[in-house]
């Protein structure tokens, strides 16, 4: 029997869907070229899955122009040659210069199968990385082929993505290496509290022992809890868990934790108590840290950090994120014990504020009501939808506090 032969599934929605952009409800513009694609083919990507989600403007956009800060992903170097269907409904080849980048990208989300030339991969993988495509697999790679910028651009992806789009599978393909960087990192984007990373730690290190582990991501903590329980009742183990043979591999990452931001809440302790993976001796040197800062606070006038040291900052500050999902007014305080500061939080009309409550409202958390206090601070602010992202020092590092952590790097080395 004679008649036409369909493509195969992949091939036909990659040419009528991608390259003919037929039944195109979103137009993607970039570098001044434009592409006709589907949101339900996009919302692959984690940028786009973002972006169309919650009640941001560009959630109901037919035109989207992508802004791209990255030099890597450019249209230099090449032009392509596309058939695009004209007029008359006949085949015409045409030259068209592309972004190779965005169109590889673009299209591997209607296909199967991309071949990429070595002189495009740099390109590639930061357009790939830029739109929250995958990145553990690119991480090894470029780490392989020494792609420095790759790796940066991965790591930087990871900072931004690993607490704020917890995915189950992503945290089983994460490494002790790779999650030790992220860990100590000050650019970690912290949701909602330094406990939130304790809490996404545990829930790591649970698949890890267990990567056979199927369930939704709303159940992993229960079952990370419960796994610990049983640990705890049926071994009759008293010794805390990074001590133990199974657990010492995690004992490097665990390090990082900014502990002094977590007991500082007594919910929070009581979790690191009843847990017991981290042992007693880190945390009694965290207490004994935080009780000479309280009394250098209120006794020998610590009016917080007076001069901007890098190092210090990115090592000491305080950690704290807040996703808004759509745009409106909020306010809301990151609580815990933070010698006297009440910090009150305030968006609206696309501005954020931050004031000291305490001597105008009660305050749990207060110690110190000096009325002039110095604080250090930085702040990011990542769309789709919008995340705040800050770091607060409020005491200055002391001489012990600076032994600890000299000798936490020396057992982290060794």
């Amino acid at each position: 029997m004679g008649g036409k032969k369909l493509k195969s599934t992949s091939k036909y929605i990659y040419q009528t869907l991608f390259l003919n952009g037929e039944n195109s409800d979103i137009r993607i513009c970039a570098l001044g070229q434009e592409w006709n694609l589907h949101k339900v083919y996009l919302c692959q990507a984690g940028y786009f899955s973002s972006m169309f989600s919650g009640s941001w403007k560009e959630s109901n956009m037919m035109v989207i122009q992508l802004e791209i800060p990255d030099q890597n992903i450019d249209t230099e170097g090449e032009t392509r040659t596309y058939t695009v269907l004209s007029a008359g409904s006949k085949l015409k080849p045409e030259a068209l210069c592309v972004c190779v980048a965005l169109q590889v990208v673009f299209g591997s989300l209607y296909r199967d199968d991309v071949l990429i030339k070595p002189s495009r991969v740099v390109s590639i993988l930061a357009a790939a990385c830029m739109l929250q495509l995958t990145v553990c697999g690119f991480y090894a790679a470029a780490n392989m082929y020494g792609l420095d910028s790759v790796t940066k651009k991965c790591l930087e992806w990871l900072l931004n993505n690993l607490m704020t789009h917890q995915n189950v599978e992503l945290m089983k393909e994460l490494g002790v290496e790779i999650i030790d960087q992220l860990i100590q990192s000050s650019d970690l984007f912290v949701m909602q509290v330094e406990m939130d990373v304790y809490t996404a730690l545990k829930k790591w290190m649970f698949l890890q022992l267990n990567p056979s582990w199927d369930g939704p991501i709303k159940q992993l903590l229960v079952d990370a809890d419960t796994w610990l329980c049983k640990r705890r009742s049926e071994l009759g183990e008293d010794e805390p868990f990074l001590c133990t043979e199974q657990g010492l591999p995690f004992t490097p990452v665990f390090r990082h934790i900014r502990l002094q931001y977590i007991i500082n809440d007594l919910a929070s302790a009581r979790i690191l108590e009843r847990d017991n993976i981290i042992s007693p001796d880190w945390l009694s040197r965290i207490y004994k840290q935080q009780w000479f800062a309280m009394l250098r606070t209120e006794h020998d006038n610590d009016i917080g950090p007076q001069e901007a040291n890098k190092e210090e900052f990115e090592q000491n500050s305080m950690r704290c994120g807040r996703k808004l999902n759509k745009d409106g007014d909020y306010c809301w305080r990151w609580t815990g014990f933070n010698y006297g500061f009440d910090l009150l939080v305030t968006y609206t009309n696309r501005f954020i504020m931050f004031k000291r409550n305490t001597l105008s409202q009660p305050c749990s958390g207060s110690v110190s009501l000096q009325p002039r206090r110095h604080l250090a601070f930085s702040r990011r602010l990542l769309s789709f939808p919008l995340y705040i992202c800050c770091n607060f020092l409020y005491t200055s590092p002391s001489p012990e506090r600076r032994a600890d952590e000299s000798e936490s790097s020396s057992h982290s080395k060794s």
